[in-house]
C-alpha cells in the first residue's frame, strides 16, 4: 500500500512513504493532507481478536486488544497512536484545571543529580525502586521517581522574598520506578507519566487554603471525566509529611482496599484506617489456668480445641525494634497493619519481623506458643486486645497456653503500651460514630501531601518574610497518575465487546463505518461526504474505509469503543438513511442522511 503525504507548508513536496499494511486491506480513498490520520486504513491500528496470556485485568488486555499500547519490556510500553490520543485528552483536562487553580506549569529533567537527594537524605534511604546510573565521568545520578528534591533546589534558587509566596509549580513529566513485580498494563508500569505539584508558603493558613484547593481541583478533574472516586485519608509512604489523601477511582480490580463509613463522611484507606475505641476491658471472672496445647499453633486450632471464638484469644507477633525485639499483642481474629506498626515509635525500620532464632532465645518458645504473661521482652497491645477479659494467650512455653488471662492482674499494661496496629475489618464501628466501617476497592490515581519542612529545612530552602528574616517555608506535594489513569478509566467503562469511552477522552467523537465500499461508489461517496461533513462540524471523526468484512469492522468498532458510529450501507442509502448506534446502547436506529451529523455533534457537546 503506498501512500503519498503531502506537507505543503512551504509549497514544495516533502516524502513520499511507504507503508505496511496493518490488516489485509486496500486504500479506498485517497487520503487528503488534512485528514489522513483519521482513516482507518492507514492508522497503525493493530487490534487483537483475542485475549493476551499475560495480560490479568481488564485495562491491560483492552488497551492491548485495542491497539492502544504495545509492550517494550516489562513495565515499558509504547503508546500507539489511539492510545496516545486518549492520554493528550487526559492531560488536557489536568492541565487546564491546574492552570485555573493558579499553579505554574515548569518541566524539570527526568535524569537528577545524586547530591540533591543526598541532601534531602533519601539517597540512602531509597530502596531498590530508584534506578541508579553513572555519567561518563563516574558521577551518581539517578532516573526520576519524583521531584521533591529538584523543586525545591529551584525554589531556593530562584524565590528569595515572602512577597513570592504562595507559589505552586505543577509539571507532567514522566517519572521511572524500578517495581519490583510490574503487572498490570500501564497501572504499575515502571515507566509513567505523571502529574505532579509542589507549593511553598511561609503559614499553615496559606498552605491549608492550597491544600483544599488542590483538593478540589482533583475533584473536578476526575468529574470531568466522568469518574467515580472517593477521595480517602492515606498513609505518606516514603514521600514523608504529615499528612495526606488519596484518589481513588472505584473499581473491583483496584489493587487497595477503601474503608468507608455506612452512613458518615469517613473514608481512608486501609492502610490508615482506624476505628472506634473499644470500651475498657470487664473486670477478670476466670482463674488463670495452664493448659496442654501440644502442635497446635495457630489461632484456629486453638479455638476448635478449647471450644472458643477466636476474638477471645491473643496472638503475640515478634518483630524488630530500636532497642531489641519487640512483641505486638493482637486480638486472635485480626491482622497485623504493618504500615501503622512501622510508625510506632519503639518499632526499628525498616519494619521487620524478627527471626524465628531471635524469638526463641528472647521468649523461651516458638511462634504459636507466645503470649503476655511473664513475657520477657517490650511488649504493645493492640487497643481491641487491651479491651479483652479471661482471654486464651500462648504461654511462652512450647505446646502449652493459659486460659482466663487478664491484664493487670496476670500482665501489666499502661496506657503507654496500648496502640491501634491492627487492619480494621468491615462491621467496626467508624471512628467518628456515624455508621459502621464497610469496603470498597479502588485504583489510587491522586494523592496529595502535607509535607511541612521534610524537604525545605535539609536543603535549606528559604525566603525573607516581611522583617527581614529568613525563615524555611512548608510545602506541599499533589501527585496524579496520567498514564493510570486511562487504565482507571476503561476499568470503570466496559463491557464484554470492549471498551466504552467517556466522551471527554474519546479518541474520536464518531465512527463511521463505509460498509463494502470497495464495491459500492454511492457508498465510498457518502462516507467522504458525512466524513468531511463532521470535520467541518469540528467532530473529530475516524473513518473505517477499510477492505474488510462487515463483521469484522462492528466487532473492531465495539472493541475500540468510540461513544457514536454511523454505518453507511448501500441499503440505508436507497432510503437516504444511515444507521445510528451510541456504543452503550443495544439496539441502532436510522437517521436521515442530511441531518445526523447535526445531531451527532449535538451529542458531542452534550
Amino acid at each position: 500500500m503506498r501512500v503519498v503525504n503531502r506537507l505543503i507548508a512551504n509549497r514544495f513536496f516533502f516524502a513520499l512513504l511507504c507503508a505496511p499494511r496493518i490488516v489485509s486491506n486496500a486504500t479506498v480513498f485517497p487520503p487528503t493532507k488534512k485528514s489522513s490520520n483519521m482513516r482507518q486504513s492507514t492508522l497503525l491500528l493493530p487490534t487483537l481478536k483475542e485475549n493476551p496470556a499475560d495480560a490479568d485485568v481488564v485495562s491491560h488486555r483492552l488497551m492491548l486488544r485495542a491497539g492502544l499500547i504495545r509492550q517494550l519490556a516489562s513495565g515499558l510500553y509504547t503508546w500507539l497512536p489511539l492510545g496516545l490520543r486518549v492520554l493528550r485528552k487526559v492531560e488536557h483536562i489536568i492541565r487546564e484545571e491546574m492552570n485555573i487553580s493558579g499553579a505554574q506549569e515548569v518541566m524539570m529533567p527526568v535524569v537528577q543529580p545524586a547530591e540533591l537527594w543526598q541532601e534531602s537524605g533519601r539517597w540512602q534511604k531509597m530502596g531498590s525502586e530508584m534506578l541508579r546510573i553513572k555519567d561518563r565521568h563516574e558521577r551518581d545520578f539517578c532516573l526520576g521517581p519524583t521531584h521533591e528534591e529538584v523543586i525545591t533546589d529551584i525554589f531556593r534558587r530562584e524565590v528569595h522574598s515572602y512577597k513570592q509566596l504562595p507559589i505552586n509549580f505543577y509539571q507532567i513529566q514522566t517519572k521511572f520506578r524500578d517495581e519490583r513485580r510490574p503487572r498490570f498494563g500501564v497501572m504499575r508500569a515502571r515507566e509513567f507519566m505523571m502529574k505532579d505539584a509542589y507549593s511553598f508558603h511561609l503559614d499553615q493558613e496559606s498552605f491549608d487554603a492550597t491544600y483544599q484547593e488542590m483538593y478540589d481541583c482533583y475533584s473536578r478533574i476526575l468529574n470531568r471525566m466522568q469518574l467515580t472516586f472517593r477521595a480517602v485519608q492515606a498513609d505518606t509512604g516514603n514521600i514523608g509529611g504529615d499528612n495526606s489523601h488519596e484518589f481513588h477511582v472505584l473499581a473491583s480490580s483496584g489493587e487497595d482496599t477503601i474503608a468507608y463509613a455506612s452512613t458518615g463522611s469517613y473514608a481512608a484507606n486501609l492502610e490508615k484506617a482506624t476505628a472506634m475505641a473499644p470500651p475498657a476491658a470487664p473486670a477478670p471472672s476466670q482463674d488463670l489456668e495452664k493448659i496442654d496445647t501440644p502442635n497446635e499453633k495457630t489461632i484456629d486450632a486453638i479455638s476448635k480445641l478449647l471450644n472458643i471464638p477466636a476474638t477471645q484469644t491473643v496472638k503475640t507477633l515478634v518483630v524488630k525494634g530500636v532497642e531489641g525485639p519487640v512483641a505486638i499483642i493482637l486480638r486472635g481474629d485480626h491482622e497485623l497493619n504493618e504500615i501503622k506498626a512501622a510508625k510506632l515509635p519503639s518499632i526499628a525500620s525498616p519494619f521487620a519481623f524478627a527471626e524465628e532464632s531471635e524469638i526463641l532465645q528472647s521468649m523461651g518458645a516458638h511462634p504459636g506458643s507466645l503470649g503476655p504473661v511473664n513475657c520477657k521482652i517490650a511488649y504493645l497491645v493492640d487497643r481491641d486486645a487491651a479491651a479483652l477479659a479471661d482471654f486464651v494467650c500462648g504461654a511462652n512455653e512450647d505446646g502449652v497456653h493459659f486460659t482466663g488471662a487478664n491484664w493487670h492482674r496476670d500482665s501489666p499494661l499502661d496506657d503507654a503500651q496500648i496502640v491501634d496496629a491492627r487492619n480494621v475489618v468491615e462491621g467496626d464501628k467508624a471512628p467518628d460514630g456515624e455508621g459502621t466501617i464497610e469496603f470498597l476497592r479502588g485504583i489510587e490515581v491522586g494523592h496529595i501531601f502535607q509535607l511541612d519542612k521534610a524537604y525545605s529545612e535539609p536543603l535549606e530552602a528559604s525566603v525573607l518574610d516581611k522583617d527581614g528574616v529568613s525563615q524555611i517555608p512548608i510545602m506541599g506535594c499533589y501527585g496524579m497518575g496520567v498514564t493510570r489513569l486511562v487504565a482507571a478509566v476503561i476499568e470503570q467503562n466496559h463491557d464484554d465487546n470492549g471498551i466504552l469511552w467517556p466522551q471527554p477522552l474519546t479518541p474520536y467523537d464518531l465512527h463511521i463505518v463505509a460498509l463494502n465500499p470497495q464495491k459500492s461508489e454511492a457508498v465510498r461517496e457518502a462516507s467522504e461526504n458525512l466524513y468531511n461533513e463532521a470535520l467541518a462540524a469540528g467532530l473529530e471523526v475516524l473513518l473505517d474505509d477499510r477492505d474488510e468484512r462487515p463483521g469484522v469492522k462492528f466487532a473492531d468498532a465495539d472493541l475500540i469503543g468510540i461513544p457514536q458510529r454511523l454505518v453507511v450501507g448501500d441499503r440505508g442509502l436507497k432510503n437516504s438513511v444511515v444507521e445510528y448506534k451510541k456504543r452503550e446502547e443495544k439496539d441502532a436506529v436510522e437517521l436521515p442522511l442530511d441531518q445526523v451529523i447535526a445531531q451527532v455533534a449535538a451529542q458531542a457537546v452534550s
